[in-house]
């Protein structure tokens, strides 16, 4: 089948593209820190949630969710961090990716500020007993870790956060009317028996024992 791009006209230079958007502000351009002062420590010790960005040896790109009681990521020291590997669904695209590339982007939120923390730096998956050991919950410890050592991190601005309207409950659509995962997946597997109420039931049960 014929490629189609339903668009035309492109930007294919920097120069392009910064004769539309400006440059950055002197202060955007220092913000720019090479490890983890008190402020970020700070930041993360608050942070319920995060998104990790990483890609495989051939630029393939994946984006994963972690999340868990503030706090859960570990900060080592000022240049490393550890974030816990939960049970999940066993597809690992992040921890396959990291076994390719290294490099890796963190997003960290925190319900209510709109601004968030970005830490970039190099991945690593690791198993030491002592470290799992701290990340254990409900007396069981994560499969294994992902280890972060800091390149950037800066604080990124609550603009999109604003934006969304993200924590304003009153900006939210009614539940009811939302999209529905189970039937999601159903349509999407295609599988003998796999319908929307069997999968519904599945993930309910999941969520009650295999949250860890």
């Amino acid at each position: 089948m014929e490629r189609v791009i339903p668009y035309e006209d492109k930007i294919e230079s920097e120069e392009e593209l910064r004769s539309i958007i400006g440059y950055p502000s002197e202060l955007v351009k220092r913000k720019v820190i090479t490890h983890l002062d008190d402020h970020c420590k700070d930041f993360i010790s608050h942070s319920p949630f995060l998104v990790i960005s990483t890609s495989d040896d051939a630029g393939y790109c994946d984006v994963s969710p972690r999340g868990d009681m503030p706090g859960f990521v570990v900060v080592l020291d000022e240049k490393h961090l550890v974030i816990p590997e939960r049970p999940g669904n066993k597809r690992s695209d992040t921890l396959r990716n990291i076994l390719s590339n290294s490099k890796a982007g963190l997003l960290f939120l925190i319900p209510g500020l709109g601004e968030t923390l970005r830490v970039n730096g190099k991945a690593s998956l690791v198993k030491d007993e002592q470290l799992l050991d701290r990340m254990a919950v409900k007396g069981k410890k994560p499969l294994l870790g992902i280890c972060i050592e800091v390149e950037e991190c800066f604080i990124h601005c609550a603009k999109a956060i604003i934006r969304s309207g993200l924590w304003k409950p009153e900006s939210w659509s009614d539940k009811a009317l939302l999209p529905n995962a189970s039937k999601i997946l159903a349509d999407h597997v295609k599988l003998p028996g796999a319908t929307a109420e069997s999968i519904e039931s599945s993930l309910e049960e999941d969520y009650k024992t295999e949250l860890y």
